[in-house]
């Protein structure tokens, strides 16, 4: 089996993150100590297509009433970010 030399892009960490013919960046952290933290990683596919892939850490509350309350605004908040995203990544119509 031979692999072809895989072309990194100027984003691209460049190490062991780069597998299966996947280009993976250098993690953007977000962080604030105790109540949250987000990761994000751009990933280009081996079909070329570029992603982001997104972890999302956050302190819930003691309360079970509480955190379920929470946990339905950050799904609402990450579904709108997520049609924003798409909607943002489609081609426009070209009249």
């Amino acid at each position: 089996m031979t692999r072809r030399p895989a072309g990194h892009t100027d984003w691209c960490g460049r190490d062991h993150r780069c597998n299966l013919n996947e280009h993976r960046s250098d993690e953007i952290v977000i962080d604030i100590p105790g109540q949250a933290r987000a990761v994000l990683i751009r990933v280009r596919t081996a079909a070329g297509r570029d992603h982001a892939e997104i972890r999302v850490r956050v302190a819930l509350a003691p309360t079970e009433v509480a955190a379920r309350r929470q946990l339905v605004g950050l799904l609402g908040d990450l579904r709108q970010a997520v049609n924003r995203a798409a909607i943002t990544g489609q081609p426009r119509a070209r009249w």
